[in-house]
């Protein structure tokens, strides 16, 4: 004889707390559920809705008494930050409770380039005054209230020559500055221990690889990319493109790649390997892109530009997945992701270094495990229906000012008339007369070894 029982868990009807919705169960049977894809698709545009609703990227504004020229954030401190203006002064802030720790004076021109050491306990500055200063960095105290205080630099460093940027190794106490020539520099010695020179009026910015720390890239002002490596003291290769680039970004995660950004509105994507072709042209910009820099991720980039604009792309997308802007900032010189990739920093002309969300609609704070549940059902939901008309058209839509918007279309009516003017040469000509360059290699006017 069988004995069917009916058998429940004590835990599975029992609320945790009041406010728990009392568990239902359901028979997932698609039979039963007929309209489940229909119902599935009204959620998706709800959460899309939503997301666009809860879309608040702004947090708080730190106050400079100059235009901000650069930014660096601690490698192993989340909530420290340092920023430099062009009046010469340099804050250190206590991010998570907007107020600065010190006030470093010495340069007496603008700063033009900060990076911290690997400890996270010094940082070198870099001005047009021809100095370079080592400071001490002190970590932000528990206790809350007003803490500024004046310090001075640790360290002079004397330089022939006005000073564009600056970099830190990554293991080691040296550090790369860029002017008239690349210069390696030790914390030990007041002299540079080695310079670079490879046919540039000057140097713009420096970068040190993340992953091969004896690898650094330069962008110059002959329009030039250049890679080098410490153990052969030789330059590697250099690229030539059509305009200047004014900053240069390894990704974290991946050795071989970088992301440079252009004068010509867009950022360009290489592999050091292939230079011949960059691996992905990053749009939307109206104006010279001016900063760059990764999310430790390795998975998207943040960049400025001076269009008073910042624009988070991913590491392989051709246009950008968020636009910040307020009706307050200005050209936009700096920019940094955050050491947990959650917050994005932005340093503008108008005096302001700006803290921003890295996902605009994210919920800060703690978030219980069924709010967390439905936040990844909801994204889940978009990710599936994002081909949709309706939950693209809501997904994709950013609001832009007035002057950006009348730029970027003005801009994409050029592109299209030469598109145009370029389809209908190919067509009145000889097969193979007229050669087609892909956007990836337009721009690359040779690679010298």
């Amino acid at each position: 004889m069988k004995v069917k029982v009916i058998n429940r868990s004590e835990e599975e009807f029992t609320k945790e707390r009041k406010q728990d919705v009392k568990k239902v169960f359901r028979n997932y049977d698609p039979n039963i559920h007929q309209f489940e894809k229909a119902h599935e698709y009204t959620r998706a545009l709800n959460a899309a809705k939503l997301e666009r609703v809860f879309a608040k990227p702004f947090l708080a504004a730190l106050p400079h008494e100059d235009g901000i020229t650069a930014l660096s954030r601690n490698p192993r401190s989340l909530n420290s930050l340092v920023s430099g203006s062009a009046d010469g002064t340099i804050r250190i802030w206590d991010v998570a409770m907007k107020r600065t720790l010190r006030r470093l004076v010495g340069h007496t021109s603008a700063v033009r380039g900060i990076s911290f050491a690997p400890d996270g306990e010094t940082c070198v500055s870099c001005s047009t005054d021809s100095t370079i200063r080592l400071w001490k960095v002190p970590y932000a105290p528990f206790e809350a209230g007003h803490v500024e205080a004046q310090q001075n630099a640790v360290f002079e460093f004397q330089g022939k020559h006005a000073f564009r940027g600056i970099d830190h190794h990554w293991s080691r106490n040296t550090f790369a500055s860029a002017g008239a020539v690349v210069e390696l520099w030790d914390h030990t010695r007041s002299e540079p221990l080695t310079s670079f020179t490879w046919g540039s009026d000057s140097i713009t910015s420096v970068r040190f690889n993340p992953a091969e720390a004896d690898v650094f890239a330069t962008t110059g002002s002959d329009r030039g990319i250049a890679l080098y490596d410490l153990r052969i003291s030789t330059p590697i290769r250099k690229l030539i493109m059509q305009t200047r680039s004014n900053a240069l970004a390894w990704n974290p995660m991946e050795a071989f790649n970088f992301t440079v950004a252009n004068e010509d509105c867009c950022l360009y994507s290489y592999d050091m390997r292939k230079l011949t072709s960059a691996t992905c042209v990053h749009k939307d910009f109206v104006s010279a892109v001016m900063d760059v820099d990764y999310s430790p991720t390795g998975r998207e980039f943040v960049a400025g530009s001076y269009d008073r604009s910042l624009r988070i792309y991913r590491f392989n997308g051709g246009h950008s997945r968020e636009v910040y802007t307020t009706k307050r900032m200005q050209r936009v010189f700096a920019v940094r992701f955050s050491g947990d990739g959650t917050y994005v920093f932005s340093g503008s002309d108008d005096m302001n270094v700006r803290v921003w969300k890295a996902e605009a609609a994210e919920q800060l704070g703690a978030v219980l495990p069924r709010e967390r549940r439905k936040q990844a059902y909801d994204k889940a939901l978009v990710e599936r229906y994002k081909h949709m008309p309706e939950v693209k058209r809501i997904s994709r839509h950013r609001h832009l000012p007035a002057a950006i918007y009348k730029a970027g279309k003005l801009r994409r009516t050029v592109m299209d008339a030469d598109k145009r003017k370029l389809e209908r040469r190919v067509a009145h000509s000889r097969p193979g007369s007229v050669a087609v360059k892909p956007d990836r290699k337009k721009k690359i006017v040779a690679e010298v070894e």
